[in-house]
């Protein structure tokens, strides 16, 4: 059946219906038209060659005689058969066959690519465990308490939230209230994601180009890096990234044929996107506003009232769950994880807002961070327009970036002719526009970044490449087409080759391959109209190998390998590998910190090496290794690196079986840098007995050491200042009270991102009364306070099976 969307601008499923060079004259005979040649394809997109049929077999407007032109042929301008005149196959055949207008192989192709990612992803999946323990101790939280899951409490009693909303945490929280908690359980869902993720991006191009274009772009982002990492994890990126390429792709499905309600669609998945990572969610809005704002095929002032309703759709959306918590009684809920005064406003503006663009980060690592800055090596590394190219961030995403950029521009320039609403034009700048407005804002905000935020350019990206390698692909008998083609393959090949060399033990002939190989390729592509069937066929094959071989051997890596901590990193040993500065520091060179990294918490693990003058709390002289917590305690001064004082506060948690320098979280990242602690058989014994008769069965600094011992557990664990240990929550004197009402029992020592960064904090006033009121006992190589117990004085000899605990 025919429907506007087959009428307007390109034809969907056309493209290069053969990967052959075109033939250089056309056929002795026309073909009688079919519904994958469109009468109203743009001059500008339509294949050089053959040129068009003459007016009298095309342009006619004539439905053709029923004697003449069977019903197969009924061109995409004649009317749609009446209701019921042919029978709906069954779903099966359908799921097969897919559209009647694909080729018969573009289905199951697509069913082939989904399966493959799929078994992509799943692969080892088990090996990262918990993953972010932050995350997954609040998934564990919503799974047995439903104010926990509304919430997303880091806890069971609701002490305090994760820092973000917590849209993210629903999907893995309801598969662990199914299936039990367990690795698979958390990050099945991510999966899931990731594969719906493909196959919006798939549809989305298919839809406006051809199967051929879908399935190149669905394999790009499956075979990105950056990807594979983040749709095997359980950050609220995966989420993130899925509603993102839905929301372009409703966007281009409003500008088809006008209709308000994808449009509206579109914002409502935006608005669920908020809830997920907040306003990382609006980068794209600006130009997908515009776009549509110009380029929609309605009147001017219906496409204004559309953005109007789209806009109340994005508010309901995403505001209904942030009014409720604003409403909700403060005293009667969590606290609201990163901010400073209990406020998911104050949170989504500021630490996860603004902050995140101009580094005044109140209540991040070291007490608000500071903006970074081409040169200055700002915390979170430097800013710029090559930031998405540099040694932290390359291996992540951009493999084939600058292939994206030069396609992006030429699949522009192919379509500027065109009028004003022609989808082919749409879809280049709705996918390029999200990917330049995503790049330019990650490419220079100073606050927190890390390398694993670019999994939201893989879905702009791989639509980009899709579409423009068709487009050209079907202009390819003209030079400038030919060579642009040729460039792009260049320039990834090059591009590859550098990315490759930066980890040279990691497949050392790999970069040889891909240079040379790329090279051979684009030569073959400047003259692809002028050799054989067999030989063209050989070229665009070499050219798909050469391209895409340095992101499938970074993803096969990926996948290979377990990745736990706070800030993983995709790719082999070395990739991605930086401090909180400048590039190519942690660990082991470059810039680094400008002091050294931080030693382990008192009771887990080794910290990081690092180098340098200045030195963050905890770290070893010259920079090295300090086991145990030496020189990083909480609310104590640290010296860290060569020549300087740290800041006051406790270490960094770098301990249990991410806290030795190296490859923590990961390969070649700095994952377990904010990793959680070994929970040892006697400590989770100790924590167990008796844990039914209290709210929380203890209370640790920090979100990380406390999301561990909940997770070995099971059992509510207060993580005292959230995340970073720097939030205002709980204060002295509600901790003193929910003590004083037997609701906590043990006080875990140690841990935290800094016992209150100053040593004045909450955390770290709270860390000195429990030091100084109760009794010390220990489990293992743990040490605890017991709550129920003052004591003078510390005694340090206590052990598992003399705990002297009261209950």
């Amino acid at each position: 059946m025919t429907t506007e969307h087959d009428r307007n601008g390109r034809q969907p499923g056309t493209g290069p219906s053969s990967w052959d060079p075109p033939p250089a004259a056309p056929p002795a005979a026309p073909p009688a038209a079919s519904p994958s040649v469109s009468p109203s394809l743009s001059p500008s997109l339509s294949p050089s060659v053959p040129p068009p049929a003459p007016p009298s077999a095309v342009a006619t407007a004539e439905p053709p005689a029923p004697s003449a032109t069977p019903p197969s042929a009924t061109p995409p301008s004649a009317s749609p058969a009446p209701h019921g005149a042919d029978p709906r196959p069954p779903f099966a055949r359908r799921l097969w066959r897919g559209r009647p207008e694909d080729p018969r192989w573009a289905r199951p192709a697509l069913l082939a690519l989904l399966l493959a990612t799929a078994l992509l992803y799943l692969w080892n999946l088990s090996a990262s465990g918990y993953a972010n323990s932050f995350y997954s101790a609040a998934v564990q939280a919503g799974s047995t308490s439903w104010k926990a899951f509304f919430f997303g409490s880091l806890d069971a009693g609701n002490a305090i939230t994760v820092d973000k909303p917590p849209a993210a945490l629903w999907p893995m929280a309801l598969s662990v209230r199914l299936f039990g908690l367990s690795s698979w359980a958390i990050l099945v869902p991510e999966v899931i994601m990731g594969v719906l993720t493909v196959a919006v991006v798939y549809a989305s191009v298919r839809r406006r180009f051809s199967p051929a274009a879908g399935l190149i772009a669905g394999a790009v982002l499956a075979l990105t890096p950056v990807a594979a990492l983040m749709f095997r994890f359980n950050n609220p990126d995966a989420l993130l990234a899925l509603l993102m390429a839905l929301t372009v792709h409703l966007v281009v499905r409003a500008l088809e044929d006008g209709r308000t309600k994808w449009l509206v669609w579109a914002g409502v998945a935006v608005g669920f996107a908020f809830l997920a990572k907040t306003l990382q969610a609006f980068l794209i809005l600006p130009p997908l506003a515009l776009l549509y704002g110009i380029c929609a095929p309605v009147a001017l002032r219906k496409r204004l009232g559309q953005l109007a309703l789209a806009t109340v759709a994005l508010v309901v959306s995403g505001g209904w769950w942030v009014a409720i918590v604003e409403l909700w009684p403060a005293s009667s809920r969590p606290y609201i994880g990163g901010s400073q005064h209990n406020s998911f406003l104050e949170l989504t503006f500021g630490y996860n807002g603004l902050g995140r663009i101009n580094g005044d980060e109140t209540g991040s690592v070291g007490g608000g961070g500071g903006p970074g800055g081409r040169g200055g090596g700002g915390m979170w590394g430097e800013t710029g327009w090559d930031r998405m190219f540099d040694s932290e961030v390359g291996g992540q995403v951009s493999w084939l970036l600058p292939a994206a950029l030069i396609l992006l521009v030429a699949g522009v320039l192919v379509t500027r002719r065109a009028r004003r609403t022609d989808l082919a034009r749409a879809s280049f700048l709705a996918w390029g526009g999200a990917l330049l407005m995503t790049l330019a804002v990650f490419s220079y905000m100073a606050g927190i970044f890390h390398q694993y935020y670019t999994v939201a350019l893989a879905p702009y990206l791989a639509a980009v490449v899709g579409m423009g390698v068709t487009v050209l692909w079907e202009e390819r008998s003209r030079t400038w087409a030919s060579l642009t083609l040729a460039a792009a393959v260049t320039a990834t090949a090059a591009w590859g080759y550098v990315l490759l060399h930066r980890t040279p033990d990691h497949l050392p002939w790999l970069r040889w391959l891909v240079l040379i190989g790329g090279l051979a390729t684009a030569l073959g592509l400047v003259f692809v109209t002028r050799i054989g069937r067999r030989l063209a066929v050989a070229v665009v094959a070499a050219g798909f190998v050469t391209c895409l071989a340095g992101p499938t051997a970074y993803t096969l890596s990926t996948v290979d390998s377990a990745h736990t901590g706070s800030i993983p990193t995709a790719g082999p040993a070395g990739a991605g590998m930086r401090g909180f500065g400048g590039r190519g520091g942690f660990p082991g060179g470059g810039e680094g910190m400008r002091g050294g990294l931080p030693g382990g918490n008192q009771q887990n693990g080794n910290g990081f090496p690092g180098g340098g003058t200045g030195g963050f709390p905890g770290g070893g002289q010259n920079g090295g290794t300090a086991p145990n917590g030496q020189n990083g305690t909480n609310g104590q001064n640290g010296t860290g690196g060569q020549n300087g004082n740290g800041l006051p506060g406790g270490g960094f948690p770098g301990g249990g079986r991410t806290g030795e320098g190296g490859r923590a979280g990961g390969p070649g990242g700095m994952g377990g840098l904010l990793d959680g602690a070994n929970v040892s058989a006697a400590a989770k014994k100790l924590l167990e007995q008796d844990a039914s008769a209290y709210t929380w069965a203890a209370a640790s600094i920090g979100s990380q050491n406390a999301a561990s011992y909940q997770l070995a557990t099971g059992k509510p664990v207060m993580a005292i200042g959230g995340f970073n240990g720097t939030d205002p929550s709980p204060t002295l004197a509600q901790f003193q009270q929910y003590v004083a009402q037997g609701r906590i029992h043990y006080f875990i020592s140690g841990g935290g991102m800094g016992g209150g960064m100053g040593g004045n904090g909450t955390s770290a006033q709270i860390t000195s009364w429990v030091e100084k009121t109760f009794k010390k006992v220990t489990a293992g190589s743990a040490t605890f306070y017991d709550l129920t117990q003052k004591t003078g004085t510390t005694d340090s000899t206590g052990t598992t099976d003399s705990t002297d605990s009261t209950g």
